[in-house]
């Protein structure tokens, strides 16, 4: 069959079961159904993408997530990620932002940008510039407060160990990049640079910021450097400034997204963590590399 449709749950707080799996079957005239998870993870091939409609009334309101794309060409050999929101849990420059005590502001301005209300780069440069005097030290701390999205050890590992090119590209900044680039194994990583007098931060950021237009090169530059074409590569990210990204790869991923950005977008993960990105790929939780 042309499509596969996975239905992905999301760990510790629902099972998907047999029994909506095969309620899933048969309202979209599917296939023999494949578990790549029991309780967690399975996929249902079908001759045409089914309507969201069918399928939720299927689920009956649970909480699964229902990823439809084509059977050839699924599993990616690039893989491009956001960070704020998507590799790691939270927003680092919020965080950041609290060791300056203006965290309510920052925060307002990140949640204007990242719902597309204001332009990125203008809006980056407003929140650094709220940093100016703090102590460098804060860097550091931030980090050690800056936890991972459950799944990501695991969509890295194992998109790596079977041939692909990782890269972590953010409009955050190359401190935090380089680190979870480090600890993930992601292969490069891009960010922007916050600028330093050697004790404090001066309140601003090395130009040409890195907006959405350039995490889109990015994404076309790591399929340049792997060798293959955009239908082989995967995107990830929550925020506005993934939208042209998302929406270049050959395979995009709107992940706990924004609305606008979830508007913009065909696959969607609401509920489950990154590993969703594998089961999407037809990998199964048996191979899955941490």
């Amino acid at each position: 069959m042309k499509f596969v449709l996975v239905l992905v749950a999301p760990r510790g707080k629902v099972s998907l079961t047999e029994a909506m799996v095969e309620r899933v079957r048969r309202s979209v005239a599917g296939g023999e159904v494949a578990w790549l998870s029991p309780g967690e993870a399975a996929e249902v091939p079908c001759m045409m993408v089914p309507e969201r409609a069918v399928i939720d009334a299927a689920l009956d309101g649970a909480a699964v997530d229902a990823l439809c794309v084509k059977s050839r060409g699924r599993r990616k050999a690039v893989l491009v990620a956001d960070m704020d929101s998507t590799i790691v849990t939270g927003e680092t420059l919020d965080e950041l932002a609290a060791e300056a005590a203006v965290g309510a502001q920052v925060a307002a301005i990140t949640r204007r940008s990242m719902a597309g209300e204001i332009d990125f780069a203008m809006a980056l440069r407003e929140r650094v510039a709220l940093l100016r005097g703090l102590e460098i030290g804060a860097l550091e701390r931030t980090w050690r407060r800056t936890e991972l999205m459950p799944g990501a050890r695991e969509l890295v590992a194992t998109m790596r160990a079977h041939g692909a090119v990782t890269a972590l590209v953010s409009g955050g900044f190359t401190f935090f990049t380089a680190r979870v680039a480090a600890e993930l194994g992601f292969d490069t990583h891009r960010a922007n640079v916050l600028l330093d007098d050697g004790s404090c931060l001066t309140g601003m950021v090395a130009e040409p910021v890195l907006d959405r237009d350039a995490k889109r090169v990015v994404l076309h530059e790591v399929a340049g450097m792997r060798g293959v074409k955009l239908g082989a590569t995967m995107a990830v990210g929550d925020g506005a400034n993934d939208i042209a990204m998302i929406g270049d790869a050959g395979m995009g991923i709107a992940y706990h997204a924004k609305p606008v950005v979830r508007a913009q977008t065909t696959l969607h993960i609401d509920h489950a963590d990154l590993r969703a990105l594998l089961f999407v790929q037809g990998y199964p939780a048996s191979v899955f590399r941490s």
